[in-house]
C-alpha cells in the first residue's frame, strides 16, 4: 500500500510513519516542521523515521500540495495540526493550520487521489469539552480554539465523506504519551525538568484531574486496525484511547519512581480551557476494529523515560 502521514515528524505521526515502512508499505510523511517548538526536536524523529523507509517532504499543507507531494495514495493520514492548549497561540494559528490546511489537504486528495481508500483523519478528545467521558454520538462542546478548530476540521473531512467524494473516518485520541512526546507535554516536561532539578509548573488543580493516558503503540495499533476495513468504518467517528484513569498526581508519582528523584513542583494558576477529566469510552473501536489497548501505564512511562535518557543525557 502506499501511504501518506502528515505531521510525520511529530510525535504520534512519527510513530505512525515508522510503524506502516516497518510493515513493508510505501510511507510518505509530510511536515513543516514549525517553530511552535524546537524543530530540533523533530530533526531527531526525522533521522529514525527515515532511517526506518519514510520518504519525508518538508513542506505546510497550506501550499500548493501538487508541486510539493506524489500522488495516487492508498491511504492518508491526517495528523498535522496547531497543537496543544497554549495562551500564546493566537486564533488565527489554530484557524490556518488546523482548518485552512485541512481543506487544502482535502482539495488536493480529490484530485491526486482518485483510488483512495480511506481518508483517516485525526481528532481529539478535547472536541467533547471540559469532560471527555462520552460516545461518540454526543453533541460536542468544545472549549478552547484547538477543540474547536479540531472539531470543524473533522467535520470538513466528514463533510466530504457524506457528498460521496472520499472515504473517510475520524479518529479522537485521548492523552498519548509515550517515547518523542512533544517538549511541553506533561511527561517529557517532567522528565526534563526531574533531571535538570528545575521546577515543574503544575496548573493549580490539575494534580487532581484524570486523564485516560495511553500509551503511543497503542494507538499506532488503532491506526493499523483502519486497513482493510474502510467499508466497515466510512463515515464514522471512533475513539481511540484507554478506558483506564489516572490523575496527574498518580503519573507524577510514577515518574518519581522510575527515575528515583522528587519533582520540585512549582503551582501556577489555572489554565483556560483545560480539560477536568478524559475516560475514553471504546466499545465502538473494539468493535469495529477489534482495539483493546495492553500497555500498562507504568510500562509506557518506563519507555518514554528510557527514550529520554537516551537522546538527551
Amino acid at each position: 500500500m502506499k501511504i501518506l502521514v502528515t505531521g510525520a515528524a511529530g510525535f504520534i505521526g512519527s510513530h505512525t510513519a515508522e510503524f506502516f515502512a516497518a510493515e513493508g508499505h510505501e510511507v510518505y510523511g509530510v511536515d513543516n516542521f514549525s517553530t511552535y517548538y524546537s524543530p530540533k526536536l523533530k530533526e531527531l524523529n526525522k533521522n529514525d523515521i527515515e532511517a526506518a523507509g519514510v520518504h519525508l517532504v518538508k513542506a505546510d499543507l497550506t501550499e500548493d500540495l501538487q508541486k510539493k507531494l506524489p500522488d495516487a495514495f492508498d491511504y492518508i493520514f491526517h495528523f498535522a495540526a496547531q497543537p496543544g492548549i497554549s495562551a500564546t497561540t493566537s486564533l488565527d494559528e489554530y484557524v490556518r493550520n488546523n482548518i485552512f490546511a485541512t481543506q487544502n489537504l482535502l482539495d488536493w486528495t480529490k484530485v491526486a487521489c482518485p483510488s483512495l481508500k480511506l481518508f483517516v483523519n485525526i481528532a481529539t478528545s478535547s472536541i467533547y469539552g471540559k469532560e471527555a467521558t462520552l460516545p461518540e454520538t454526543v453533541l460536542p462542546k468544545p472549549i478552547s480554539f484547538y477543540g474547536s478548530t479540531k472539531l470543524a476540521a473533522e467535520q470538513l473531512v466528514l463533510g466530504e465523506q457524506r457528498t460521496g467524494k472520499i472515504n473517510a473516518c475520524s479518529l479522537r485520541l485521548y492523552s498519548v504519551y509515550g517515547p518523542r512526546e512533544r517538549p511541553e507535554k506533561l511527561y517529557t516536561k517532567l522528565i526534563k525538568s526531574i533531571y535538570d532539578q528545575t521546577e515543574f509548573p503544575l496548573f493549580e488543580g490539575s494534580e487532581k484531574h484524570s486523564r485516560s493516558f495511553t500509551y503511543v503503540g497503542d494507538i499506532v495499533k488503532g491506526m493499523a486496525a483502519v486497513i482493510g476495513k474502510e467499508q466497515k468504518i466510512n463515515g464514522e467517528i471512533i475513539n481511540i484511547g484507554s478506558d483506564v484513569e489516572y490523575t496527574t498526581q498518580q503519573g507524577i508519582e510514577l515518574i518519581e519512581k522510575i527515575i528515583g528523584l522528587k519533582a520540585k513542583l512549582k503551582i501556577t494558576p489555572p489554565r483556560p480551557g483545560d480539560q477536568l477529566r478524559t475516560t475514553a469510552l471504546i466499545d465502538k473501536a473494539r468493535k469495529l476494529l477489534d482495539y483493546n489497548p495492553e500497555t500498562a501505564f507504568e510500562e509506557g512511562l518506563k519507555k518514554q523515560v528510557d527514550w529520554y535518557r537516551e537522546k538527551f543525557l
